[in-house]
């Protein structure tokens, strides 16, 4: 493995989020005022527009698909894929407004993450653009004696801030915006008053340093940045993942990774490349089991074909 750093924008960050506000909005009050059961007719629609408005999206999903799958994906595979995205967007709508009673949610891993934060120190929940990562909220409320928070890079921070509002304001609060000058001491403090901070960590800006790790078959690149802070704060790391499994059904897997809490400085280098070959090698288990909830629509792999 080795640490690359890249000076340019990775593609996610290059291509501007489809949908407004507005339309946020709308479907927000459809959805909540009417339910879940009576508007899931309008997201097969959204996500057969979408298969058709959005070649780009639907060429990554081709080539994701053909990986993981192990064989040529057809326009049905894409579809699956796109509707996948498309629900759980819409569940975000009853997530966002503690409506996690209309779900039937499976926890997995749940006892082990408890034990280990009822010790009385914070943790990372290192999660990934595969299923919903709302569930981690729903966590929260099924226990109010733990904080939860979402730790997020600033322009990410802006995108979500501006959908958050348009679902649900109050849902705006607990978000701890990274890059900045008091990042990681806001981080620090929240993990030091026993909260559980929830980072995406298969994503990064263009100044941050990445590491190649083999993914679905090829090299790939993965942020340090997440690794690298939680080593220096010397809390453990686990792997969260709220998969759809379709209809109004959710199974949440959670995973240790790796356990800074004891790691000595000359440890770090080694610690944080094997935490994230750990990381990746969780997240391709649960693509290879559930291939339609992994939700990078670009290509995850072209800063590694780059770089080679």
């Amino acid at each position: 493995m080795s640490t690359e750093s890249s000076a340019h924008k990775p593609e996610w960050m290059q291509r501007e989020e489809r949908g407004s506000a507005f339309w946020l909005r709308v479907m927000s009050v459809l959805s909540l005022r009417l339910g879940r059961r009576v508007t899931r007719p309008i997201v097969y629609g959204i996500a057969l527009y979408f298969l058709f408005a959005a070649p780009a999206a639907r060429r990554a999903s081709r080539d994701y698909l053909g990986r993981v799958l192990g064989r040529p994906s057809t326009w049905l595979d894409g579809y699956r894929h796109i509707l996948s995205f498309a629900s759980t967007i819409h569940d975000r709508f009853y997530l966002l407004n503690d409506r996690e009673d209309d779900f039937k949610i499976r926890w997995f891993g749940a006892d082990t993450l408890h034990a280990r934060h009822d010790r009385g120190d914070g943790l990372f929940l290192f999660g990934a653009h595969l299923g919903s990562f709302e569930l981690m909220r729903t966590l929260a409320r099924a226990h109010p004696q733990r904080t939860v928070c979402m730790a997020m890079y600033a322009d990410n921070a802006r995108q979500i801030n501006s959908t958050l509002a348009a679902i649900n304001p109050r849902a705006m609060q607990d978000i701890i915006p990274l890059g900045q000058l008091d990042s990681m001491l806001l981080v620090h403090n929240k993990l030091e008053a026993g909260a559980m901070v929830g980072i995406l960590a298969d994503r990064a800006t263009g100044t941050d340093s990445y590491q190649s790790v083999s993914f679905l078959g090829k090299q790939a690149h993965f942020p340090t940045g997440p690794f690298r802070m939680a080593a220096m704060l010397r809390h453990p790391v686990f792997f969260m993942a709220g998969l759809y499994a379709g209809s109004n059904r959710y199974d949440v897997h959670f995973e240790l990774i790796a356990d800074f809490s004891e790691l000595h400085r000359d440890q770090r280098d080694a610690a944080i490349r094997n935490a994230i070959g750990n990381y990746a090698a969780v997240l391709e288990r649960h693509c290879q089991k559930h291939p339609y909830n992994w939700f990078n629509f670009y290509d995850f792999w072209k800063s590694a074909r780059d770089d080679a």
